[in-house]
């Protein structure tokens, strides 16, 4: 940029315009935080961030996320002006409306540029801690040449209090992931009003303390923002946080500083004393032609060193490699399919944490970007191979992460390796903690992230530990979630080919449920092959006329087959439907719906988990077997007989019903 400081304001101005603008006509929105971050945000555009609004999916650009998601006029603003084919003006005109991609928060699927779907605060700044790890990673593997960018984060005050800040960037601090840069607006105000209404800490000490670097600007100083930027990027030993001291709303006379600019319109009244107050004379909307071409210019920096990258990419030895993984596309799997075919000769009884972490064995080797990693619960999750070595801050070629006992910041991570692309990333806890990360599961699903969770102890029969680590309603919340796939299975061969599905899924995540008790073998057939690809399939059919279908899942689907047996025994024919995953059953055509589970059929349905919703499949008139309490503290097989979990206790009351 010149030293033209005419020029720079008018840029700067352009973004508090075009903001200011957007949120009137739309009646809603937040301009407040788009015009304080303005004159930072036009030097990061201008002279630091690599990026090329021709190419919006270069594999090799900076990542840039708005964390404080509510100033989405920002991005929006900075997209347009710097020339992205999206958005268009009009698309700014009508934003926050039907038609518009300029949705009330960035939405990652509406718009190609917006690298992470924001407006929970914290989670953009904690997805972007996983962006800067999958740089790392992939620089590793691929070297300068092909992977070598920075994740740069806006956040306000409110990412900054959330609590998942706090795991982020105690992850972030320790792995000393020097390419990633967070830009504070700390401009004192919350919705409510001031700071200090709600907060005294010492923001700067608290990054320190973690093994980050602090720096602070003026962020209306053109060249003091430069000089911390270029403090930020020299850091290569620490994640940098930029404290950027700036008026909320500058520009608007009587309201900039204030809480009343934060979460409204500015009014007519306002919005034209704020053109005065900024010398921009212009009709709504309207961006001078020296302005746009100002704007405009700052994308060729980047179109160059994209011709560079490509230039690079072309040389390389790595460049089939590194495409394949970048595309998504997974490697030819079938030695992998051999061996776990071979399961299916030699029936074990097996928890299915341990059959994933079987399964896990025979595919990491393999699959080269699969990235693991535990939330403190590596050995009982079961989620760590001999193919994944540590993902260290000495070795960042690793593919294995130890979150610590961050739940919430884990998940999130992973949200952020797989939108960078390059990385399918799986991580465990245990399901009743699904808790504590269902914020950054929610994203996932929104965000259409290829991410997998491990989620093990998923029922009562995980015994001692008791109610609090007992999950009862968990299963059926996260199915209630909408684009996850919930896949509980049942025995280590349902395992192998859950996670096999779970591989493919390019647009959404998968929760798998997996027992921490021994579960026998239910398929040992060698035609068996993919039956979990439906979601449900028929395990079982009845021997003598079938009155009853029995729906499992997961460790009771072995009780629903010894339920079957007693019945048989007493004349009454019994199915056993396998539920594995009712996403994938709903999405099956009528037909093979109503196979499974016919109309003129008596239903009933098996899991240790609450009973709420499972009339979907069982019908009104079926039984729903399972807990609508919390748990106790004992072991796993005094549980099951406690809560009426036993074929002693199922096969009488279903002979009852039937009888009348």
């Amino acid at each position: 940029m010149s030293d033209d400081p005419t020029r720079f304001s008018n840029m700067a101005n352009a973004i508090r315009a075009l903001s200011m603008d957007a949120v009137q006509a739309a009646n809603s929105g937040h301009p407040g935080m788009p015009m304080g971050m303005a004159d930072v945000a036009t030097v990061l555009w201008s002279d630091y961030l690599k990026f090329d609004p021709a190419a919006p999916d270069w594999a090799d650009r900076d990542r840039f996320v708005l964390s404080a998601g509510h100033g989405s006029m920002l991005i929006y603003s900075l997209l347009h002006l710097s020339g992205y084919a999206a958005p268009t003006l009009d698309d700014i005109r009508n934003f926050r409306q039907l038609s518009s991609p300029c949705a009330g928060h960035p939405e990652n699927f509406l718009l190609d540029a917006v690298e992470a779907t924001t407006g929970p605060l914290g989670q953009g700044l904690a997805m972007a801690v996983g962006m800067a790890m999958a740089e790392r990673h992939l620089n590793a593997e691929f070297g300068d040449d092909l992977v070598d960018h920075r994740t740069w984060v806006v956040a306000g005050d409110g990412c900054l209090m959330e609590g998942i800040n706090h795991e982020a960037i105690g992850l972030a601090g320790h792995l000393k992931l020097g390419r990633l840069v967070v830009l504070w607006d700390d401009n004192n105000i919350t919705i409510d009003g001031a700071i200090s209404l709600s907060s005294s800490e010492n923001i700067p000490a608290r990054y320190e303390a973690t093994g980050w670097h602090v720096v602070s600007c003026d962020g209306h100083d053109e060249a003091d923002i430069r000089r911390a930027l270029d403090e930020a990027v020299a850091e290569t030993g620490k994640p940098t946080l930029v404290r950027c001291t700036t008026v909320i709303g500058k520009g608007a006379p009587t309201k900039s500083g204030t809480s009343k600019i934060h979460g409204a319109p500015l009014g007519e009244d306002e919005i034209a004393a704020a053109r005065k107050e900024l010398g921009w004379p212009h009709d709504p909307f309207v961006i001078p032609e020296d302005v746009l071409a100002d704007w405009r210019a700052t994308g060729e920096r980047g179109g160059k060193a994209h011709a560079d990258w490509v230039t690079r990419r072309d040389g390389s030895s790595h460049k089939a490699e590194f495409e394949r993984r970048m595309s998504g596309e997974l490697p030819y799997g079938e030695k992998a399919g051999r061996t776990l075919r071979k399961w299916l000769e030699s029936p074990e009884k097996l928890a299915t944490r341990a059959a994933s972490e079987k399964t896990l064995e025979v595919l990491t080797p393999h699959i080269p970007e699969m990235f693991g990693g535990s939330a403190d619960l590596t050995g009982s999750n079961n989620t760590k191979t001999a193919a994944t070595e540590p993902f260290t801050a000495e070795n960042y070629g690793g593919r294995y992460a130890y979150y610590g006992i961050r739940e919430f910041g884990m998940s999130a991570a992973m949200n952020g390796m797989a939108l960078h692309g390059g990385i399918i990333p799986y991580g465990g806890t245990f399901l009743i903690f699904s808790d504590y990360a269902r914020g950054a599961i929610r994203l996932s699903a929104l965000q259409q992230a290829r991410v997998i969770y491990v989620m093990t102890h998923d029922s009562i029969g995980l015994g001692e530990d008791g109610p609090t680590h007992q999950p009862i309603e968990h299963l059926q919340s996260l199915r209630a979630m909408p684009n996850v796939l919930v896949m509980r299975p049942a025995d280590r061969v349902e395992t192998a080919e859950c996670w096999n599905i779970a591989l493919q899924q390019k647009d959404r995540p998968t929760v798998l449920a997996l027992s921490r008790q021994g579960l026998p073998q239910v398929r040992n057939s060698p035609d068996e092959i993919g039956m979990c690809e439906k979601g449900a399939y028929r395990l079982k059919r009845a021997g003598s006329k079938r009155a009853v279908v029995l729906v499992a899942t997961g460790s009771e689907v072995s009780l629903a087959l010894d339920c079957a047996e007693k019945l048989e025994k007493q004349g009454i024919g019994a199915d056993v439907v396998s539920m594995v995953c009712t996403e994938l059953f709903d999405e099956q055509d009528a037909a093979y719906r109503a196979d499974m589970l016919p109309a003129d059929v008596f239903k009933v349905t098996i899991e240790a988990g609450t009973t709420y919703g499972w009339e979907r499949y069982s019908g009104t008139d079926g039984m729903q077997f399972g807990i609508d309490r919390f748990g106790a503290s004992a072991p796993a097989p005094a549980l099951f007989e406690k809560f009426g979990l036993t074929a002693e206790a199922i096969v009488p009351k279903i002979i009852q019903k039937i009888n009348g």
